[in-house]
């Protein structure tokens, strides 16, 4: 039978809510008949008696105390192809000479700050301090080319606070105009007496997740001042007001087991609704309309549909509406592991002055109810404890999940539901110093059920293993996760090759980090094995064994072993051709699944692509007196070399 939840026709439902998804907040305030208006807007304001008419509002602190990042305009958000013109009285503290106390400009996709998928252009502050001056800039972010700036009034900041007078010419009446009547972007701030400008040509990257979206937001923040505000041909965006939902996505659990009943499934589910604005809540899924076909009854691939009419404000609105498959299993599949390298293989100047944010890795995706593993040498400045590696979760468009760092912090609307753990007893004064060539092994989870987990193992150059969890970061859409690495003030080196290139490393002599395989799971690694041809052990071995070190076996690419858990294993596989085995080996790709079976066995298991065309395959079944609590492996050379992938 199907489970129908709250109507008894839902496909009608759906064909209906498509016809009443319909666009909201249009139309402008101001009508702007000539070229001219704005100036003679302002020209208006300036001769006008003071007090006359009064500002359409006002925002900052008037007895000149806003801190950064406290009192902001509302919002104006300029389409593709528009003009916004805007002027407001800036009101300096009579005295103030700190160069930052003024005003910036604020330029962001179209989300609210601090919503989920907010991203920003940059900033543009009205001092300017000059294109070339790192100390004392006054315009940042990734996505603003400073070298595009100019004005008529440049200040040389010095002393602390770091002041000069001319800050008080930057008072008075502002026109502030975001041209975006070109592919790229034009701002001008001026007063009558100081003007600034931002010409940009290139075309303005689309930071919106929704791509057909082309709109940018724009507001105003304070530092030490406040802001009477005048005019604007664009009309403030309202995110008091109720607003219609727009698109809903749903986090299902990639496996449900035969058996669960309908309530408890739906309340694994959750939906995240985005309205108009760029306003994200999330749902649960006991308030959506659904059902799931064709049922929980059977095992197989099940859809759910589902639908939320709801506006922001809880009233009846337009109709969204959302699908996802997920399987019916009779008991739940192994987490998989997988030891990737993240390209580049070196992050950041190897004198850590790469800042934050200034250079990443890769994305690597995660599938359900995968683990990605990574291994690599952190170095820090020593400056603070950011100045190590972060890793970000984000989606394939970079919409970021959540960002976390070494030092047991982070940020994001994923990280709000985590729980942060490192090892008892931590010394910060101890720790930060072992990170300048610590080895990292990090661990990537996704669960499969829209959380994700983060754990790092950090071998410091004391000798001592410090960790750091990320327990149940959530908002995760299972099927599109990815990771990347960051840093700040440091830099990262992966691991990827063993052994040195000439194969000249003897047996036991290089090793890659530890790689913990938890129960019921598979970690498989793949890398290029490269031989000196000499023998048959001349290639790769795979060592298993607890955390200390302790061994339970060590196997050979060639069909040989030992251990006490060795003993009981079954070896299949061995060559009927040693010799050509041997030459194909040199440049073979190999891949390698070390399995923990949960019951105190464990199976290694390696197919071996040879130079040749041939795939050669050595497995060793049911290696023992494994402790499936305390179960890692690594891999080390002997007169050979691998290098990862």
């Amino acid at each position: 039978m199907k489970y129908l939840n709250k109507i008894a026709a839902l496909a009608c439902f759906f064909a209906l809510g498509l016809t009443a998804l319909t666009s909201c907040e249009g139309g402008d305030l101001y009508s702007v008949g000539a070229p001219g208006w704005i100036s003679d807007k302002v020209d208006s304001i300036r001769n006008a008696k003071s007090g006359e008419s009064g500002p359409l509002y006002t925002f900052g602190k008037t007895d000149y105390t806003s801190g950064w990042w406290q009192d902001f305009s509302r919002y104006y958000v300029i389409p593709a192809g528009e003009v916004w013109e805007s002027t407001f009285d800036l009101h300096i503290a009579p005295g103030d000479q700190v160069y930052y106390h003024n005003f910036a400009l604020i330029i962001t996709n179209d989300v609210e700050r601090g919503g989920a998928g907010y991203a920003e252009y940059g900033a543009i502050r009205f001092d300017n301090a000059g294109p070339t001056s790192l100390d004392w800039n006054s315009e940042w972010g990734t996505y603003i080319d400073r070298s595009l700036i100019e004005g008529n009034l440049v200040l040389a900041p010095s002393g602390d606070p770091a002041s000069d007078p001319k800050v008080q010419q930057l008072a008075g009446t502002v026109t502030l105009t975001v041209d975006r009547t070109s592919d790229g972007i034009a701002i001008r701030m001026d007063n009558g007496t100081v003007w600034k400008t931002y010409t940009q040509t290139a075309p303005l990257e689309n930071l919106n997740a929704d791509k057909s979206n082309t709109d940018i937001r724009c507001f105003i923040v304070v530092e030490g001042t406040y802001i009477d505000f005048l005019s604007s041909n664009i009309e403030p965006f309202d995110e008091n007001a109720d607003r219609q939902p727009l698109s809903m996505s749903l986090t299902v659990p990639s496996e449900v087991l035969l058996g669960t009943g309908l309530d408890e499934f739906m309340e694994s589910v959750q939906a995240t609704v985005a309205f108009e604005g760029g306003k994200t809540i999330n749902v649960s899924g006991k308030e959506l309309t659904f059902e799931v076909q064709p049922d929980l009854s059977t095992i197989g691939t099940k859809t759910l549909f589902a639908a939320y009419n709801k506006t922001l404000k809880g009233h009846n609105g337009n109709a969204v509406l959302a699908t996802k498959t997920f399987n019916v299993v009779k008991e739940f599949s192994a987490f998989t592991e997988t030891v990737v390298v993240p390209t580049p293989l070196a992050l950041g100047a190897d004198d850590n002055s790469t800042p934050f944010w200034g250079a990443h890795t890769e994305n690597i995706k995660i599938e359900p109810k995968e683990t990605k593993v990574v291994s690599f040498t952190n170095y820090t400045s020593g400056g603070a404890n950011w100045n190590n590696f972060c890793i970000v979760l984000c989606k394939d468009n970079n919409a970021e999940y959540a960002v976390v760092r070494a030092d047991n912090f982070g940020w994001g609307d994923g990280y709000a539901a985590c729980t942060p753990v490192m090892e008892e007893g931590r010394v910060w004064e101890e720790w930060l110093p072992a990170m300048n060539g610590a080895k990292v092994t990090a661990y990537i989870t996704n669960n499969g059920d829209g959380t994700a987990n983060i754990k790092a193992v950090m071998v410091g150059n004391d000798g001592k293993t410090y960790t750091q969890d990320y327990l149940g970061i959530n908002t995760i859409d299972p099927d599109n996760f990815y990771f990347r690495f960051t840093v700040d003030g440091c830099h990262l080196v992966f691991d990827s090759v063993i052994g040195a290139e000439d194969n000249s490393t003897p047996f036991w002599g290089a090793h890659s980090a530890n790689v913990r395989v938890i129960a019921k799971q598979i970690c498989t690694a793949t890398f290029t094995n490269y031989t000196s041809g000499v023998a048959n052990w001349n290639n790769f071995c795979i060592v298993l064994c607890k955390e200390n070190n302790e061994e339970y076996a060590v196997v050979r690419a060639d069909n040989f072993g030992w251990g006490n858990g060795y003993a009981a294993c079954t070896p299949s596989g061995g060559q009927a051709d040693w010799g050509a085995w041997l030459a194909a080996m040199n440049g073979a790709k190999v891949t390698v699944k070390v399995v923990n079976n949960g019951d105190g066995t464990a199976d290694v298991k390696a197919i071996m692509h040879g130079k040749d065309g041939v795939d050669y395959v050595q497995d060793y079944i049911g290696i023992n007196t494994i402790d499936p609590d305390n179960f890692f492996f690594r891999f080390t050379v002997d007169g050979s070399h691998i290098v990862l992938e």
